[in-house]
């Protein structure tokens, strides 16, 4: 099994990945990735970001990146809600269990801990669940913002509450009738989000809902 992210050496830059880092409407954003597909995306300022690595990448590197760089933008603008991408997130099996169930929730969509416990077929395992959530090394394309508490609370994300926030109005206002669950999973943002339509909400009003 390859090892995890933050195990590889530093002093061998053959194991480091391929990294680009650019700049999106929350921040800027960190993307990692092997000739095998993108093993990271993260928000600079997250704890568990990595260094920069490798700016020398392999021609499929540097076309995974491209990639992904490129949809990432496209769903931030509201022009894509799903991904093409091939994922090589570094992890234990159960931790990959974890993050491939994330991928079958849809975009506008929220599960609780307990419903993707039983959705992966492990429903005594809510609390190592949790664990492998926190470890989701690509955020946004493996989304983890989509798990909420089970009384709709926001809870745990990599990138902030805030950003999770953000994250969560800009795709439940998308969704006819996702509305009041937006409402109550965003603690009184979503007015913001309510008060455009889709087409028109820029990503200015994220940002003013994070800075509160």
């Amino acid at each position: 099994m390859t090892a995890p992210l933050h195990l590889l050496r530093a002093e061998d830059p053959a194991a480091q990945p391929a990294t680009l880092t650019f700049a999106s409407p929350l921040g800027e954003m960190r993307l990692a990735a092997f000739d095998d597909g993108l093993c990271g995306a993260w928000f600079v300022d997250q704890s568990d970001v990595i260094a920069e690595g490798r700016q020398q990448h392999h021609e499929a590197e540097a076309r995974i990146l491209a990639q992904a760089r490129l949809q990432l933008e496209q769903w931030y603008a509201g022009e894509r809600e799903t991904f093409d991408l091939p994922l090589a997130p570094r992890g234990t099996p159960f931790q990959r269990q974890v993050w491939d169930g994330l991928l079958t929730l849809p975009f506008g969509t929220t599960t609780t801990y307990g419903d993707l416990a039983h959705r992966i077929g492990r429903p005594r395992s809510v609390r190592p669940l949790a664990l492998a959530l926190s470890r989701n090394p690509i955020s946004i394309i493996i989304p983890c913002h989509r798990v909420i508490g089970f009384d709709t609370a926001l809870t745990g994300f990599g990138g902030g509450l805030k950003r999770k926030r953000a994250l969560l109005i800009h795709e439940g206002n998308r969704y006819p009738g996702h509305a009041a669950r937006t409402r109550r999973v965003c603690d009184g943002q979503a007015e913001l989000a309510l008060e455009a339509s889709a087409d028109s909400l820029a990503w200015a009003t994220y940002r003013q809902a994070i800075a509160q």
